[in-house]
């Protein structure tokens, strides 16, 4: 799955990062998100950084996600804006450079948008296996109801059954350049 990510042009992906972003803008979840989260897309994932322009056109309060030095299994999501410097950390994937301020706590985010490698139809999303995702949102396991968890991806990546482990945190959904995949919290349905 990475490698056919890869493999895309760059003109698919600039056409698909645009679709995804007006499917996306225009769901209930996102235009009531005061504070959301995404991510800059690296090893061939759908490009965000259309996503992150409007948002922050907007008027959204984005954060990105930071890898912790004092907790390395958990992320961090610091404030992010066009002029926010950007350092790569030791996965080689762009974050914002940090003083340790402008930081939120996951639990106040409204939306978090993930990346992912695939996803099925049960809203199980396979990322890159590192589980930083899982461990820093399993409060939502417990009965949380904010923020939605939604994954990025491109349509191809949807395959009919992934294994569900016990740590997983379920998607609410997956929005591709195609179509807007719901698993649960049906308030976020665009129509």
């Amino acid at each position: 799955m990475r490698s056919r990510r890869r493999a895309l042009d760059s003109a698919t992906r600039a056409r698909a990062a645009e679709a995804l972003t007006a499917l996306l803008t225009a769901l209930p979840c996102y235009r009531s998100a005061q504070h959301l989260s995404a991510y800059v897309a690296v090893d061939g994932e759908v490009d965000t950084n259309p996503l992150l322009q409007q948002a922050h056109r907007d008027g959204k309060h984005i954060y990105l996600p930071v890898l912790s030095a004092e907790h390395a299994d958990v992320l961090q999501f610091h404030r992010w804006t066009p002029a926010s410097e950007m350092l790569n950390n030791r996965l080689q994937i762009p974050e914002p450079h940090t003083s340790g301020v402008g930081g939120i706590q996951p639990s106040m985010l409204d939306l978090v948008l993930t990346p992912l490698v695939a996803f099925d139809s049960s809203g199980n999303r396979l990322g890159m296996g590192a589980g930083f995702y899982d461990r820093t949102f399993a409060f939502l396991k417990t009965g949380g109801d904010k923020p939605w968890m939604l994954g990025l991806a491109y349509e191809f990546q949807c395959l009919d059954h992934l294994e569900k482990a016990s740590w997983d945190v379920p998607l609410a959904a997956v929005v591709t350049e195609r179509s807007v995949h719901l698993f649960a919290r049906q308030e976020i349905d665009p129509g």
